[in-house]
């Protein structure tokens, strides 16, 4: 699996354009999934689940990586070709481009939604009664923050090699009491503040 995929077609961004096959290649970026799994996970037909299957692969987003027979029946598991996917400049212009974007924010949405909900009890208390967040044992903030377009752009950079560098900790220096924690960012250009307009009512 490629760490991003470059999204060169129209029918790519098409194909993402579609809030359920947007959701579908999500959780086939988590682990390969048979159609079988998928249409128990998503209460729907084999059918509808192997036809928005097909479309993925079509368009080269997702892709069988094993075949297992059972009761003689040969399973197919697909998963996503990536963990992202990045259009390419030429499709810019293209109509469908910020509604993609949109759909695959929904689906990340909808996905952390279920990680919340299934997390441990003790990964969401905060018993140390301290009010400085970065005491505590997880992070649950949002912002909004006035900055020109390249100061994002640069401080978005150095988050991503934060990321990475808390990442290569265990991968160098393996340990017994590591957690695995889920992390999820969203950030985006909006026209209106919220936070601004409560302080103002």
């Amino acid at each position: 699996m490629f760490d991003i995929k470059l999204l060169t077609t129209y029918e790519q961004l098409k194909a993402l354009s579609d809030p359920f096959r947007s959701q579908l290649l999500l959780r086939l970026m988590e682990k390969p999934q048979t159609g079988q799994q998928l249409s128990e996970v998503f209460d729907l037909s084999r059918a509808r689940i192997h036809y928005h299957l097909k479309e993925l692969e079509k368009n080269e987003l997702v892709e069988i990586v094993k075949k297992e027979e059972k009761n003689g029946i040969v399973q197919k598991f697909y998963q996503a070709v990536a963990r992202g996917f990045v259009p390419d400049q030429s499709l810019l212009p293209y109509s469908e481009m910020s509604e993609t974007v949109r759909q695959t924010m929904m689906s990340m949405l909808e996905r952390s939604k279920r990680r919340v909900l299934s997390a441990p009890e003790e990964a969401l208390k905060e018993d140390t009664g301290s009010k400085d967040p970065s005491n505590w044992k997880y992070v649950s903030s949002s912002f909004e923050i006035k900055a020109r377009e390249e100061d994002f752009k640069a401080w978005q950079a150095k988050f991503y090699d934060l990321m990475r560098e808390l990442s290569e900790i265990q991968k160098k220096e393996p340990t017994d009491d590591a957690k695995l924690y889920y992390i999820h960012l969203l950030g985006f250009h909006v026209d209106d503040g919220l936070y601004e307009k409560k302080e103002e009512s």
